[in-house]
């Protein structure tokens, strides 16, 4: 089983997008729980994770938040971001097979433009991050707050799916 951990701040729509994805995730018997850390969203991202059925949570420690989890495997994930087709089937593969770290393929079709790699970095969370619960409890504990450092911090490997990265996602 696999637990999906989402940080956000006024992301609603992004969220949604990311939640719509991980529905058949849930419905195939992949996906345990969802659990979004928000950082005092002034728009609707409460209700969107809450209609979802996703653990909320406004404070919340990150260590505990890995051990609180439902699942054997963590898949950090940022608002936005939406794994292809076939994904499902590529993780429970991985995680039948591997005990190390994993990511996502970048989608070939959402390539980054000459701006977007000249004047904003890469996010490690741009193709997600699937760490085994006690690793990422042990990262967790070292990394501090955010999942976003527990990202940084991974030697990965590639998993045989693409995901579509949170920038390409949403489009205002």
């Amino acid at each position: 089983m696999l637990s999906v951990v989402i940080e956000t701040n006024n992301h609603e729509a992004e969220l949604a997008h990311t939640l719509s994805t991980l529905v058949v995730g849930a419905i195939e018997g992949l996906v345990s729980d969802v659990i979004v850390l928000d950082h005092g969203s002034g728009d609707g991202t409460e209700r969107v994770a809450e209609a979802a059925g996703c653990r909320y949570l406004r404070a919340w420690d990150l260590p505990d938040v890995m051990r609180q989890a439902r699942g054997d495997w963590i898949l950090v994930l940022e608002p936005g971001a939406r794994p292809l087709s076939g994904w499902v089937e590529a993780i429970f593969e991985y995680m039948a097979l591997e005990t190390r770290p994993a990511r996502f393929s970048r989608s070939r079709q959402h390539r980054r433009s000459l701006w977007h790699v000249l004047f904003k970095p890469r996010c490690p969370l741009e193709v997600g991050v699937l760490l085994p619960k006690p690793l990422a409890v042990e990262k967790a504990e070292a990394c501090g707050k955010s999942p976003l450092a527990l990202a940084r911090r991974q030697m990965t490997r590639k998993l045989s799916c693409e995901i579509i990265p949170a920038w390409a996602s949403v489009r205002v």
